[in-house]
């Protein structure tokens, strides 16, 4: 059956007994594909049915479906003409992990980061409206983006406004409710039938002429449902609440659906689904199974035993364990990345000291703020990505009273497969303009542990970034060194050209550097800098280049630039790093390969821009290249 549905319009003409057969299908196509490509797994194989009926009852693309986050869209996907190509998903020239707008008319918003859909098909709501279209727009949130506070800005806006706008719950951790029952079930079913919002509307209209008896009747109202169910706070926010319903009864979703389509209030109906449904690890472990490599099913996913080289990730998850051993006012803190940001071991051994606030990166910033007031040495882990949305309780809250907060920031740079909603590529930018921070870039591992412990000393914020994933390959030592604030150090000496490197591409810097017989400095710190280097540097070479995996617009070399300027010196500075554009999906060295950044791409950009401000003979060695 599902090979018959190339868009929706093919799933419409079904009939609505064919659906079940029909979702048993589309979960064994994602099983067969994810597991064989990668991707997200667990939370798209707990949406089918709920897609299938959003899909079934609503007329997509001219009603518009907004995915929160987009983990839970594969489902989507594949009922919108992309079935054929998922198997490229996540893959260089393949389909974007997230809805993207430019990929198909059917993804009406382009999301990445979570807790924008109420916000976004609000505004879709209002904008039909002004435009005089008669148009639904349903919003799809997963529990977890309920701990932001933009969802419930939002919520507080559409109820404010009678916004004809239908907001889904995903509710898939138990969160909310813990059972869905007979009794549940029934009353959902009574209170989406027409002979209830018949009365309802009755009701309004009659009491519209004394609006003490109408807000009498509304509480009443109010009340009695929340004896049964638990919506009584999306009611008081303006909504009209029907569920829990079972997110895998896909007959029930669309008797739903049909009931309460054409109410022209904010309705919000509350879905109970389980992640990583029809797949038992995946339903018994649904953190392990969210993104995957490819595996093969009847095995689940095999952890290796080996060991190798610990990733940045791991780094600062060893420092962190050894750091808050000796210092029992270390805490941890993190929005909901306990396992991408490496504090899983952390939490097990110091419980009380590890902080999980959600999906609430501004919390986490002031949080944080407030605990080093009163004497705590907290360690904000986090995303750069994620950390963008808390730039202004970086600045209010820790750096203009500069507390002693270390942020030790993930995923800096190009990230590979997830794209450019989750590439860290301005932290260097964005964090090098505000007093009274100290930014540090490692370039390896056991850099990486060393600055996290002169983070960790500082009386004021300081900032350590490094990337996803492995270094260079060296083993961090146990013995933990203070560095000197402001310091770079000089790895290797050469003529004519000079190359400032500002963190991880240490391997195609080196190999580079060689090639063309050239000075590398590692400058280790963003701020402050260490401007005498970079004067010497000036005084005994033709060319400078900066390589940094940010943007170039702002960012370490632009630091270095204004160094020069502010000592009056004059000499040709080439800027390498990430240029002004998002840069695609695609494995992190095919994106640095991309854009000039593998060790080929910087040799000949060195090339190129030294033959027009070198003598000659300093470049005849490379000029085969």
């Amino acid at each position: 059956m599902l090979d018959q549905i190339v868009t929706p319009k093919e799933l419409r003409g079904l009939e609505k007994e064919q659906l079940p057969e029909l979702c048993d299908e589309l979960r064994a196509f994602l099983l067969e594909s994810v597991s064989g490509s990668g991707g997200h797994f667990s939370a798209g194989l707990g949406t089918v049915e709920l897609t299938v009926a959003l899909h079934y009852v609503f007329n997509t693309p001219e009603d518009r479906l907004v995915w929160d986050v987009g983990h839970q869209a594969y489902p989507h996907k594949v009922l919108t003409g992309r079935r054929d190509s998922l198997n490229t998903i996540r893959q260089q020239g393949g389909l974007s992990g997230f809805p993207k707008r430019s990929e198909s008319e059917y993804d009406t918003f382009g999301v990445g980061h979570s807790s924008t859909s109420i916000s976004a098909a609000l505004g879709m709501a209002i904008a039909a409206k002004q435009q005089g279209i008669d148009r639904q727009s349903v919003a799809i949130i997963g529990d977890g983006a309920l701990t932001a506070g933009m969802a419930y800005e939002a919520l507080n806006h559409a109820g404010d406004l009678d916004a004809r706008m239908l907001v889904v719950l995903n509710d898939n951790d138990m969160s909310i409710s813990p059972n869905v029952g007979g009794l549940s079930k029934y009353l959902a079913r009574l209170l989406s039938g027409p002979l209830y919002s018949s009365i309802r509307e009755q009701g309004k209209k009659i009491l519209s002429g004394t609006p003490g008896m109408k807000k009498l009747a509304r509480r009443a109202e109010e009340h009695t449902k929340g004896m049964l169910m638990p919506g009584t706070m999306f009611e008081e926010m303006g909504f009209v609440y029907y569920g829990p319903v079972d997110g895998h009864d896909v007959l029930e979703l669309v008797r739903m659906f049909e009931n309460i389509k054409d109410i022209d209030e904010p309705r919000f109906v509350h879905v109970v689904t389980k992640k990583g449904k029809g797949y038992e690890p995946a339903e018994n472990d649904p953190c392990t199974y969210h993104g995957v490599s490819p595996f093969n099913l009847e095995q689940g996913i095999v952890k290796s035993t080996k060991t190798s080289t610990p990733t940045y990730t791991q780094v600062f998850s060893r420092w962190l364990c050894d750091i808050a051993t000796s210092d029992e006012r270390v805490v941890g803190i993190t929005p909901a990345m306990r396992e991408g940001s490496g504090l899983v071991e952390f939490s097990d051994k110091f419980p009380e000291r590890y902080f999980d606030v959600a999906i609430a990166e501004q919390h986490a910033v002031t949080l944080a703020a407030g605990m080093a007031c009163d004497g705590a040495k907290p360690i904000v882990a986090i995303y750069s990505t994620f950390l963008q949305r808390a730039y202004d309780q970086l600045i209010h809250d820790v750096a203009i009273q500069n507390l002693p907060v270390v942020f030790a920031i993930d995923r800096a740079g190009l990230v590979g497969a997830d794209g450019a909603t989750h590439a860290g590529n301005y932290d260097l930018s964005y964090l090098r303009c505000i007093p009274n921070m100290i930014v540090m870039a490692p370039a390896d591992e056991n850099e990486c542990r060393q600055m996290l412990y002169t983070a960790y000393l500082q009386d004021g914020p300081t900032a350590v970034r490094y990337p996803r994933g492995k270094g260079v390959g060296i083993e961090p030592d146990a013995v933990m060194t203070a560095m000197e604030i402001g310091k770079a150090t000089t790895l290797r000496s050469g003529a004519r050209v000079a190359l400032l490197l500002f963190g991880s591409l240490l391997a195609p810097a080196q190999q580079a550097a060689d090639t063309l017989d050239m000075t590398l400095v590692n400058m280790r710190f963003v701020k402050p800098l260490d401007e005498a280097i970079i004067l010497d540097v000036a005084s005994n070479h033709d060319v400078i280049v900066t390589l940094e995996d940010n943007a170039i617009q702002g960012g370490a070399g632009s630091a270095v630039s204004e160094s020069l300027a502010r000592q009056g010196v004059s000499i040709p500075v080439l800027h390498l790093g990430i240029p002004d554009n998002y840069i695609e999906h695609a494995e992190r060295e095919a994106q640095l390969a991309e854009i000039g950044l593998s060790a080929e791409g910087i040799i000949q950009q060195i090339t190129a821009f030294s033959s027009r401000h070198v003598v000659p003979q300093a470049i005849s060695k490379v000029a085969h290249l």
